[in-house]
This record gives structure tokens, C-alpha cells and sequence, in this order.
């Protein structure tokens, strides 16, 4: 179809070109529209467009889904991009976050000591970032610095998070009474999925089929309740258990 003889899809791709203008995007944009009218016009509605606009919440949640499938390093790549202009301790700890969620956690636990040697050094939120980047890469001890760090400093702060990485990191280390203490005071306390979902873990990775059986029953009963939203919100999570499950 064509408009004064002008394809519909290059006046899409014109419209949103004017979009990355206004509003200060990154000007690569223009260049993956105007060499890919059609596909750029639908990555950009997806990643950037839809995002920014005024609809509904609902269609934002779609569109951050979408942009997750069509563009996942996006946030990694935006993340990068700030610290480079402007290299601030708030710029650092988005980059190590980036770097974490896209999966590069050596890189993300650099990141973090190095956001911990300046003026952020008692930071808890750093504290913690630092410590699940730790776990990630099977550094359990190190981990656990970070954690009784944060214990010392607020018992109050993210509880539940922090005794389940505790309770990881100690697996890790090998002091496995420890861990099923920890294990065992989460669920007293919590009894949250997650804490089932990662007690259940290490008592498969250890062998405990009483223990391991008794919460996998709990965890299909709730499972079996669950929307895909639910399932998507938890996919990490459940990866891990079906990989402890084999």
C-alpha cells in the first residue's frame, strides 16, 4: 500500500523517526529504520514507543515482555552507555545491576567492589547486589562477607533475601548444617514460596529425599494454581529447581 506513492511502511518508519528526534533517543535508531523500515518500526514501537506511552498499564506490561524477547540487552546496553558519559556512583551500581540480570556475573561482582570502594562502602543495596553477583559465581564465601555485613549493620533489612542468600552462600562454602539451619529458620519465619523453592534445591542437591519430597509436594500443589504471569515472574527460580530435579 502507498500513500503519494510512498510506501506506508517508510511513513511508519518516518514517524518514528521523528519520535527518536524529539524525544533525545539514541540516534542508531535512525539508522536500523531507515535500512529496515518494517522490522525497526516494529522493534521500536515495541522497545521504545509502547513503554513511553500513555496507555494503560496492562499494555506497558505486554510491551516490557516484548522488549524483553526483542531486545534483552537492552538495559545492559543503555546501562553502559550512562556510565560512559557520565561515570556516577548511580550510573555504576545500574550497570552492575544490567550486568547481573543479563546473566554476566563476574562482571557484575566486579562492579559492585568497585561501587564499594568509595563513598557507598557501607551501602546495603550494593551489599546485596554484590552478594548475589558472588553466589552466581559459586563464590559462597565471598558472598557471605557481604551478608554478615549487612546483618551487622541493619537485621532488618530485606530479611527473607538476605537468609536465603546466607543460606546459599553457606551451601557453597560447604558448612551444610549451617545452610539447613538457615533453611529451616527461613521457613519458620517465611515460609514463602521462594523459601520452599530453595530449601527444596539443596535438599535434592544433597540427597534428602524426605525433605526435598515433602516440599516438592507443597510447591506442584501452589504451582498448580498459578497463571503464566505467576510462571513468568518466577522463571529463574523455577529453572534452577527443575535443573536440581534431574
Amino acid at each position: 500500500m502507498t500513500i503519494f506513492g510512498i510506501g506506508i511502511h517508510i511513513l511508519i518508519a518516518v514517524f518514528f523517526a521523528i519520535h527518536v528526534v524529539r524525544n533525545g533517543q539514541q540516534l542508531y535508531w535512525l539508522l536500523i529504520l531507515f535500512m529496515f523500515p518494517l522490522l525497526g518500526s516494529v522493534v521500536y514501537f515495541f522497545a521504545i514507543y509502547l513503554p513511553n506511552s500513555r496507555l494503560p498499564q496492562g499494555a506497558r506490561k505486554v510491551a516490557s515482555v516484548a522488549v524483553q524477547v526483542l531486545d534483552p540487552n537492552r538495559e545492559l546496553r543503555e546501562a553502559k552507555a550512562a556510565f560512559e558519559y557520565t561515570p556516577t556512583a548511580q550510573n555504576q551500581m545500574r550497570l552492575a545491576s544490567a550486568q547481573l540480570e543479563a546473566g554476566d556475573a563476574q562482571e557484575a561482582a566486579a562492579t559492585y567492589e568497585a561501587c564499594l570502594r568509595g563513598a557507598f562502602s557501607s551501602d546495603l543495596e550494593i551489599r546485596l547486589g554484590a552478594a548475589r553477583a558472588y553466589l552466581e559465581c559459586a563464590r559462597g564465601a565471598e558472598a557471605l562477607t557481604h551478608l554478615e555485613f549487612i546483618r551487622r549493620t541493619d537485621i532488618h533489612f530485606r530479611p527473607e533475601m538476605v537468609s536465603l542468600l546466607t543460606a546459599r552462600a553457606l551451601a557453597q562454602s560447604g558448612r551444610q548444617q549451617e545452610a539447613k539451619a538457615e533453611f529451616d529458620d527461613a521457613l519458620t519465619r517465611y515460609n514463602s514460596f521462594e523459601c520452599r523453592a530453595e530449601c527444596a534445591i539443596w535438599a535434592l542437591q544433597q540427597g534428602n529425599k524426605v525433605l526435598s519430597e515433602r516440599l516438592l509436594l507443597d510447591i506442584d500443589s501452589a504451582m498448580a494454581r498459578w497463571s503464566s504471569h505467576t510462571r513468568a515472574m518466577y522463571a529463574p527460580l523455577l529453572a534452577r529447581l527443575e535443573a536440581a530435579r534431574r
